[in-house]
């Protein structure tokens, strides 16, 4: 396998905001040997892909800011989880540790399985595949984004890293009281730890304004990402945003559906007004 299916950066032709932007779920190149082995086939592998995030969050670099791509699967390998977070289920060779949820729910930095948990192998794969993938895929990704975040501490005097995520509409089901209105968009700050309130508040803004209902840390607080990047006493915020899917695809056929380019329209503007956030005249508000 090639490093090349690591990730996608695009830059800016002048950087102009502290703020980056990220996807890290949105990745679709799929390794022949990987589709072979897998005990799906190649539409149900990519239900835990964060389809079309890439493409909706695409104007970022008109508005001065970086855009950092995984190109590698989730189901592949998840960028969102810690190299460390190995599942001995699913790989050979891994001494079981002290209890992790995600790793339990077959969700570790290799995935056991894809939505609703159907398992992706029919058995394990070699800790040498797993320590190849993290060697080759992870971490040029999160090398690259420990690079724009430390430009963007360099430029400005802080950073700012949007996440950007796509979430089933399924996982909405128990969010707000039964028959009351469900979040078009979850903001994760990890409950605080991971950004400053004025940074998550300008980001609740640039959404709702443009007509979108959003919650914060429910169902959805941030992962590995938000708490390895987002140290808001140090002047680095993270903040994990998951768009319901259902607004502008099919989920089942995983194509756009009919509202697919005027929320792409909409999203356009709201990318503007977060870029915004990391321009040198809000850093101070921002810092607050």
């Amino acid at each position: 396998m090639k490093t090349d299916i690591s990730f996608k950066l695009q830059r800016p032709a002048e950087r102009s905001t502290s703020v980056v932007f990220a996807s890290p779920h949105s990745g679709r190149m799929y390794p022949v040997a990987f589709l072979n082995r897998s005990v799906l086939d190649e539409h149900q592998v990519r239900s835990s892909e964060d389809a079309f995030v890439d493409d909706l969050f695409a104007p970022v670099v008109e508005h001065g800011a970086p855009f950092l791509m995984a190109q590698a699967p989730r189901a592949y390998l998840d960028l969102n989880r810690a190299p460390e977070e190995l599942d001995p289920s699913v790989i050979e060779g891994v001494r079981r540790h002290a209890h992790n949820p995600r790793i339990a729910s077959g969700l570790g930095v290799i995935p056991r399985v894809v939505s609703n948990g159907r398992a992706i192998y029919s058995g394990k794969l070699p800790l040498a595949e797993a320590h190849s993938r993290i060697a080759t895929v992870w971490r040029p990704y999160h090398d690259t984004l420990q690079m724009l975040m430390d430009e963007a501490q360099s430029q400005f005097g802080e950073a700012i890293l949007i996440d950007c995520h796509s979430m089933p509409h399924e996982a909405l089901e128990s969010v707000g009281p039964p028959g009351g209105a469900r979040p078009d968009v979850v903001l994760g700050d990890r409950f605080g730890a991971a950004a400053a309130s004025s940074v998550v508040d300008q980001i609740e803004q640039a959404f709702a304004a443009a007509g979108f209902k959003v919650a914060r840390n429910m169902p959805f607080a941030g992962a590995y990402i938000c708490q390895t990047y987002g140290r808001p006493s140090r002047r680095s915020h993270a903040v994990q945003v998951e768009i319901d899917r259902s607004l502008y695809m099919d989920e089942a056929t995983i194509t756009p559906n009919e509202n697919y380019e005027p929320v792409k329209a909409v999203l356009r503007d709201v990318i503007g007004e977060l870029a915004k956030i990391g321009r040198p005249e809000n850093a101070r508000v921002a810092a607050e």
